[in-house]
């Protein structure tokens, strides 16, 4: 779900760009709305307050193949080109007569067992299992899923006795989960794994942890050891001998917020809500003279679906809910987090008119190179 942010905020003024150099002691910020790989001037924006929210991307590892051959999960855009490939790779198994490139097309590999890898993979299992009854000649039992996690269980944040339901429920859809295994190579779309396992896979998707947005490296805020911003439990900024940077807030993935330990909270979506919401009322009471609050993480609720209809959950009271309870609880989770009632009855009434008819799953055609088609009439020349 993407809500756009001239609508939402209708009395911001929001501007489409990347920021290339961000200097705090003159309060100036220096953006470039130009297309990625085009040179142009950036536009210098001068500023009272500064606020830093830019989120985390994928942390990488020096794996050959995984730059040539993997795909991310940390954007709107990557899961769209990965939910499309995924059913691109079903069309080429059902028109391939080569077996070795079939079984290829219908191996998905997913590197990492946190939340984001397995709800990617439980939610692409599902589509995909739907999406071949429109196939003359491809069974679910024709896919083959692969789930490799470096550490001896999946979902490491979440309660041991929910892991371990998920991990069965993964098992049960035969989902091969590799526990206390990397994958050492991916060059040539060739899988190396580290317990031996070597076999072709079209589709190699990385979700093994984020590291801080690299804007970050362009500014003169103060970072700790990990590269994220040091900040106060009021979620000011603070500078190294622990006071606050005067008008300069951080909050989420890039934040390095303490808890009750003194450690950094975990970069996770459930501490980045809770730190917008306290910013946001910090921010108000700084500008009207009250006392700030300081950030006390909880015990997070926390939900993944597994595809339609499955998910797992748990409350701050402590109550553990898998299946359908479980993912209606999600969906409503979700529903709560959209920023305007508009959006969320919007939402609402998609889901509801959507579970009246079967589901339908196609693919969006070659929108990764969507000018290849046009550009290919250039390279053979008309009437060929």
């Amino acid at each position: 779900m993407v809500v756009p942010l001239r609508t939402a905020l209708p009395d911001c003024r929001v501007l489409t760009a990347r920021v290339t150099r961000i200097d705090h002691a003159t309060r100036t910020a220096w953006v470039d709305a130009a297309p990625r790989g085009e040179l142009r001037l950036p536009t210098e924006v001068r500023y009272d307050v500064l606020v830093m929210a830019p989120g985390s991307v994928s942390r990488t590892a020096p794996v050959p193949g995984l730059a040539e051959h993997g795909m991310g999960f940390a954007t709107v855009g990557e899961a769209v080109a990965l939910r499309n490939h995924v059913l691109e790779q079903l069309d080429l198994a059902s028109s391939t007569r080569d077996p070795e490139l079939r079984h290829a097309a219908l191996t998905f590999v997913f590197v990492g067992a946190g939340y984001a890898g397995v709800g990617a993979l439980a939610e692409l299992e599902d589509m995909a299992r739907t999406a071949t009854k429109g196939y003359h000649n491809l069974d679910p039992d024709d896919l083959r899923w692969i789930l490799v996690e470096a550490k001896d269980r999946i979902l490491g944040e979440e309660t041991p006795e929910l892991a371990a339901h998920t991990l069965a429920e993964l098992r049960e859809r035969n989902i091969d989960v590799r526990l206390s295994t990397t994958l050492e190579s991916a060059a040539d779309q060739r899988m190396l794994l580290s317990d031996g396992s070597r076999f072709a896979a079209r589709t190699l998707v990385w979700t093994a942890g984020t590291r801080p947005a690299p804007v970050l490296a362009l500014t003169d805020l103060p970072l700790d050891a990990a590269g994220r911003i040091t900040c106060l439990p009021t979620l000011r900024i603070a500078t190294p001998d622990g006071l606050p940077l005067p008008d300069a807030w951080a909050a989420g993935d890039c934040a390095a917020v303490p808890d009750h330990t003194g450690e950094p909270c975990a970069p996770n979506a459930q501490h980045a809500l809770a730190q917008a919401r306290l910013l946001a009322e910090n921010l108000a009471a700084e500008l009207d003279g009250r006392p700030l609050t300081a950030y006390r993480p909880e015990d997070p609720a926390c939900s993944t679906s597994l595809g339609l209809h499955r998910a797992v959950a748990h409350t701050r009271r402590g109550t553990r809910l898998t299946g359908r309870r479980a993912w209606w609880l999600h969906r409503v989770r979700q529903l709560r987090r959209l920023p305007t009632r508009e959006r969320r009855i919007r939402v609402l009434t998609d889901w509801l008119f959507g579970g009246l008819f079967p589901r339908e799953v196609v693919a969006l055609g070659t929108i990764e190179h969507p000018r290849a088609e046009f550009e290919s009439g250039f390279t053979t020349g008309p009437g060929t």
